[in-house]
């Protein structure tokens, strides 16, 4: 499974991919076109989304975070059936979770099926994603849901094959992007707000990159599990050696909150939460 080896990756043109969801003058390109920043004032943040939805494939942003003191901002990177936050949406999530200068970024996934997520996990990233860009990558396909940064696999969701209410998969998806305001949570669970005097906040993206199913009323051909695709052949059903050795690492090193260890929360753990990622 070597996605860099795809050969119909598709690299995007702003333009020709995307439309701007709001605030259409806090969206920036560089004058060659192929970096693009959004910012976050106290007036308001920014966000954009495919013209196209996807269901199955492997789709990939590279990404700069807000940089110095960047409390109470989150840069989200997602996936979602809807435009809107709607009560049955499914959805991918990654957040970045920006923090006060010096202390490092958490990156927070989640995954909602028919509208329930809860299902939260944060890691640590190994980088400063403020000084340069990284890549992250969601690889999604009928057996598998993968969270990739810098194509080590952070986080692996398993399909058990049988109708559930954890893994999205029926729902074709549109990727977002977007940086707001979320001091009432997302730095140290809200008691660290955000500085107003710093903004604007900025984020940057590149290199958008997808080889994916692209969905066609009613129903494309190459969602069904035809092996056609890289990414819904065996090697993709499963981490590669190598890929598991990187996985084995993060999570020995990287884990801060995995909702499957939350006894707490679910004295009864989630049914998904006794797949193997192994496997």
């Amino acid at each position: 499974m070597d996605p860099s080896s795809a050969t119909s990756e598709s690299k995007a043109n702003f333009e020709d991919q995307f439309n701007i969801m709001w605030s259409e003058d806090h969206f920036k390109t560089s004058e060659d076109g192929q970096v693009w920043y959004l910012s976050l004032d106290k007036e308001t943040g920014c966000g954009f989304q495919t013209k196209q939805r996807y269901r199955f494939g492997w789709f990939s942003m590279k990404l700069k975070l807000v940089g110095g003191d960047s409390a109470g901002v989150v840069t989200a990177y997602y996936m979602c059936s809807e435009n809107g936050a709607g009560p049955e949406r499914d959805e991918v999530d990654i957040e970045f979770l920006g923090n006060r200068s010096g202390q490092p970024y958490l990156i927070q996934t989640n995954v909602y099926k028919n509208g329930t997520g809860n299902r939260e996990m944060r890691h640590m990233l190994w980088f400063d994603p403020t000084k340069d860009f990284h890549t992250y990558s969601i690889l999604w396909n009928n057996q598998q849901l993968v969270f990739f940064v810098d194509k080590v696999p952070i986080r692996v969701c398993k399909n058990n094959g049988k109708p559930n209410n954890f893994f999205p998969n029926e729902k074709p998806m549109y990727l977002f992007s977007s940086i707001w305001n979320a001091d009432d949570w997302a730095t140290r669970g809200g008691l660290e707000k955000t500085d107003w005097k710093k903004a604007p906040f900025v984020s940057s993206y590149k290199d958008f990159s997808f080889d994916g199913c692209q969905w066609v009323d009613p129903y494309p051909k190459c969602v069904s599990t035809t092996t056609d695709n890289w990414w819904d052949q065996y090697d993709a059903w499963h981490l590669s050696d190598s890929q598991k050795k990187d996985y084995a690492w993060v999570q020995r090193n990287l884990v801060i909150y995995d909702y499957c260890k939350d006894t707490e929360r679910f004295p009864t753990l989630p049914e998904e939460c006794s797949l193997s990622p192994w496997d």
